[in-house]
């Protein structure tokens, strides 16, 4: 398979870890080597021009945001125009829902899920708040029957005429179930409810069609699947509907981009997505980002997501026949359908699954552990390798059959 691999170039753009299987791509992906001389270019830029790199840098740093915004444009299905790269993902979520929620007589409530990501959950509380209201009455969150999936059809009927925004991730991130945003979208509309989603763990392994469904607003980070590194700036959508909202968390790079230096005390929002920008862009950040698209445009999106699909495939084929059974005891979390996955797979193990990851690591094997008891296995498509996944079945089996596992403190470290 790995032979036939038409993605295979694609894995020396990286800089691999040594004697390494990486597989927590979802978490922070790997650093492609066009970002450490995009980084570089920056650095030298700043070092050699100064404050001139404003206007003068290779891109010109008063427009990298919305250069970035273009490149990735392409990938999720959007007008240039829609797409800025801004801020991070819980400051772009406080901006976007922000503009979208505005209660009224008849619609106060937010709608969100109960397996969405933390920091989502306490931005949406603080927005509430925002207006004098009572999160625990304000903020209704969709029930998993499961503890690892969500029931779309759940999620449409508790679309009632009470709710005012609809937030949802895009990717469950513990699970790694995809949701149907299109579906999603065109329920919320038909009952006249806005619907944001935060596709975080999406953008970068899964083709998007922001436009063609009619999605309201998106945000995502740029460290994941983008390959940007660690503090990467997120991106914001807004469809061009709503370029004449306005959202109370304002800042002079959201000015009309002509106009910015004018210092005018009365703001003047720019008329697209950049007016929902705050602050300067972080300029040196961005060129990990930029480096990350690089590779990600040049491999297509389509093809990441074909690869993608056959290696979370194989693993899932792996786990069934090799991990199944007593005394491995691992079952798959994800769900099985390709259109209902993103680029991670699940493995939970009821008994010291936290402990099994650590031994991976001992094994030169990178996952990561999410509580309870689920092993977070991701085969990134433009690095990992069929032989990849093979190794990390096979180590798991080692690990039970030898029961080294037991040797690792169950006290978990600060990020697991």
């Amino acid at each position: 398979m790995d032979r036939n691999d038409p993605l295979s170039k694609f894995r020396n753009q990286f800089n691999l870890i040594q004697k390494t299987i990486y597989m927590d791509g979802n978490s922070l992906g790997l650093m492609p080597k066009s970002s450490e001389l995009y980084i570089q270019r920056i650095v030298n830029e700043w070092k050699t021009i100064g404050i001139d790199g404003w206007l003068e840098g290779k891109i010109p740093w008063f427009f990298f945001a919305e250069h970035m915004g273009k490149k990735i444009a392409p990938i999720v299905g959007a007008n240039p125009s829609e797409v800025i790269m801004t801020g991070t993902t819980t400051l772009n979520l406080h901006t976007l829902v922000n503009t979208f929620y505005r209660p009224d007589d008849k619609r106060t409530k937010i709608l969100a899920d109960e397996l969405n990501f933390p920091t989502d959950i306490y931005a949406l509380k603080g927005q509430i708040r925002m207006h004098g209201l009572d999160p625990n009455n304000e903020l209704t969150l969709v029930p998993s029957e499961d503890g690892l999936t969500l029931n779309e059809s759940t999620i449409i009927e508790m679309m009632r005429d009470d709710v005012a925004v609809i937030m949802l991730p895009s990717v469950l991130y513990r699970s790694g179930q995809l949701l149907d945003m299109q579906r999603l979208t065109k329920a919320a509309h038909e009952k006249e409810i806005f619907i944001g989603f935060d596709c975080s763990h999406s953008v970068g392994a899964v083709p998007h069609e922001f436009d063609k469904w009619e999605v309201d607003f998106a945000f995502w980070c740029g460290y994941k699947y983008l390959n940007g590194g660690p503090g990467a700036p997120g991106f914001l959508y807004v469809n061009e509907k709503h370029f004449r909202e306005t959202t109370n968390l304002i800042g002079w790079f959201g000015y009309v981009k002509e106009k910015q230096f004018d210092m005018s005390l009365n703001f003047e929002k720019a008329s697209n997505a950049g007016g929902w920008q705050i602050s300067s862009p972080g300029i040196i950040a961005s060129g990990g980002v930029e480096g990350g698209l690089e590779v990600i445009l040049n491999a297509g999106i389509q093809q990441i997501r074909e690869k993608s699909l056959k290696l979370t495939n194989y693993l899932i084929e792996l786990a069934d026949y090799y991990l199944k059974e007593s005394p491995y005891n691992v079952r798959i979390g994800t769900p099985r359908e390709p259109d209902r996955r993103s680029g991670h797979i699940a493995l939970i193990r009821e008994k010291n699954a936290y402990q099994i990851c650590k031994a991976l690591k001992k094994h030169n094997i990178i996952p990561d552990f999410r509580p309870p008891n689920i092993i977070r296995i991701a085969p990134i498509a433009l690095y990992n390798t069929y032989q990849d996944v093979w190794h990390v079945v096979q180590t798991i089996r080692k690990i039970i059959d030898t029961k080294e596992y037991l040797e690792i403190s169950e006290e978990r470290t600060f990020i697991s």
